[in-house]
């Protein structure tokens, strides 16, 4: 992938794409494969935002068990092993273990109830998967004894055992958006990230294209389409207006859902799920909270997820230390023998999702339930323009499906049908990941350190041997950049090959720089020095690029002035 602002203006796409998050990237990947032409622009990096700091979860829609939503486990379902099918080197199953206590709606028995039915909505969610090893197992209740085991931490919790159950892990969100990136690429798609979309071209009440300007450069591009997709996510609102355009009626409303990085190492392959201090409104059954989790995740323990009603500027995203305080004081009240500190957490990862409706003062929030996609034509009279804001990145293929699908229809066109469900993305098609990843770590160059070759079979699968080719040319690439495993390689592919523009791209997206820990300054240097070779930075933008990624790695802020009452009864879980 090589970025080329000057292809978005050498003919008229069938469709247009504003928004590089995993919304938009799907969109592109279902357009391209269907045969459709289609250009994707993204203002700043490509999945920079929500979709690089979830949850890493791959939802298999267990939850919806206590909504009696049918529907919505069956899409989580279909969209969790689309992705297994997709990308097995980014995704693997992920155990879940869940205290139970006493023998009523928190006890075993009725989790075993719930788990059962849940197997029986999911009967069908390893087909096609042919790696053993990325197949989810069913759900079981394990005794007391084995609970502590697993989880000493809930010695004196009054726990009787717990049920395990199992949902989907991505080992790298950015990579598996990259990985599908790459595959809508080469099927003609037309993907430029660093291009800010600053309206929509019109005639009449037709929307034509896209009114852009190439962010490194200011020059004015404008993108002619018969068809525009606005998945700008929390920014898709404020695109329309921008434009003079039509409004969402109803509006939405979005939530900053946050997790943070601990510096504890895992010392398990099971998460494990608290009751916090809020409840569902909208479940039928429930055992009282929602849960929080901790998760093992790489090297690291992730801790999450929480919810705050945001309705300030979309760009202003960010944790104070006062909630993170409040954060971990519902976490250590839930299992105190954690004794969770502000000194255990390493960072935050923090996005805007679609949210439910929720009173200002509502204590306990209620989720977004599905994607919004809107047919402006239908809606208010626009031809040309279709608004999708997703929920939550497992069904961001399934809503790109319909959304395409839907473009089709308006464009008149008969489309091929869709395959990305069973079709590997760049560097997905591997049979078994274990054994591919071993013969990566076999055959590794002789100066790459085991770790860093695990890692680049993880991120890169079968299209690690593009990466290694740059070490062909040079040996010293293989070596790991100061007090990481990442491979100088890594770095030199991610400006030839990855659309890399700035350090941060790569500490954040294209590597595993900084996605849990901040860099040393050494590392940094290094990935910096590598990166100036390839795209001609001078010594000052070396200084600027270190600086602009040292600011950009989500440490949390001193706490602002305290919020109005109205305000503050938004920050809850």
């Amino acid at each position: 992938m090589r970025r080329d602002p000057s292809a978005l203006e050498a003919q008229e796409f069938d469709v247009a794409v504003v928004g590089g998050g995993i919304f938009g990237i799907c969109a592109a990947l279902e357009a391209a494969q269907r045969g459709l032409t289609v250009a994707l622009v993204e203002r700043g990096d490509f999945c920079a935002l929500a979709s690089a700091h979830s949850f890493r979860m791959v939802h298999g829609g267990i939850r919806y068990i206590q909504h009696g939503d049918l529907p919505r486990i069956r899409e989580s379902v279909r969209e969790r092993r689309a992705l297994f099918r997709m990308a097995p080197h980014l995704v693997q199953p992920l155990p879940i273990g869940i205290p139970t206590f006493g023998h009523g709606i928190k006890g075993p028995e009725a989790l075993r109830a719930g788990m059962l039915l849940y197997d029986l909505c999911a009967a069908d969610r390893n087909r096609g998967i042919g790696d053993a090893a990325r197949r989810i197992p069913g759900g079981r209740i394990i005794s007391r004894a084995e609970c502590l085991r697993l989880f000493p931490e809930l010695e004196g919790s009054g726990c009787n055992g717990a049920g395990v159950f199992y949902d989907g892990q991505m080992y790298n969100p950015p990579r598996l958006a990259l990985a599908i990136l790459r595959s809508a690429v080469d099927a003609g798609a037309v993907a430029v990230n660093y291009v800010a979309a600053r309206g929509f071209r019109r005639d009449g009440n037709r929307v034509t294209g896209i009114e852009a300007a190439d962010v490194p450069s200011g020059a004015p591009i404008r993108v002619r389409a018969r068809l525009v997709v606005n998945t700008a996510g929390a920014w898709a609102p404020g695109l329309l207006e921008a434009s003079g355009g039509p409004r969402l009626a109803p509006g939405v409303t979005f939530s900053r859902d946050t997790c943070f990085v601990l510096r504890r190492r895992p010392t398990r392959a099971h998460a494990l799920a608290l009751l916090g201090q809020t409840r569902d409104p909208d479940a039928l059954l429930s055992r009282a909270a929602r849960h929080l989790f901790l998760v093992p995740w790489q090297d690291h323990v992730l801790l999450g997820v929480w919810h705050k009603v945001w309705r300030d500027d979309p760009d202003a995203v960010t944790v104070t230390d006062e909630e993170l305080a409040t954060y971990l004081a519902e976490v250590n009240a839930s299992c105190p023998a954690l004794r969770l500190t502000p000194d255990d957490v390493s960072c935050y990862n923090a996005g805007l999702v679609l949210f439910g409706d929720n009173a200002a003062d509502a204590a306990h929030l209620r989720y977004g339930h599905r994607s919004r996609i809107v047919d402006h034509g239908e809606a208010d009279g626009v031809q040309g323009l279709i608004t999708s804001i997703g929920v939550r990145w497992t069904t961001s293929r399934g809503v790109a499906d319909r959304v395409i699908s839907l473009a089709a229809r308006q464009l008149g066109k008969r489309i091929a049908p869709s395959r990305s469900e069973t079709t590997p993305v760049h560097g997905g098609a591997i049979h078994d990941v274990e054994r591919f990843v071993a013969g990566v770590v076999a055959e590794r160059p002789a100066r790459m350190p085991e770790a860093s070759a695990r890692a680049l079979a993880r991120n890169h699968g079968t299209g690690v041997a593009e990466v290694l080719a740059h070490v062909r040319r040079n040996a010293a690439l293989a070596e790991p950049l100061p007090d990481s495993f990442v491979t100088g390689a890594e770095v030199v592919h991610a400006a030839q090959a990855e659309m890399a523009q700035h350090l941060s791209d790569v500490v954040f997206r294209r590597t595993d720089l900084g996605t849990g820990s901040r860099p040393s300054r050494a590392a940094l240097e290094r990935c910096a020095g590598l990166l100036a070779g390839e795209l001609a930075w001078s010594p000052e933008r070396v200084r600027q690029e270190i600086a602009r990624a040292e600011r950009e790695f989500p440490a949390v802020e001193q706490a602002p002035p305290a919020a109005s009452p109205a305000h503050a009864a938004e920050a809850h879980r």
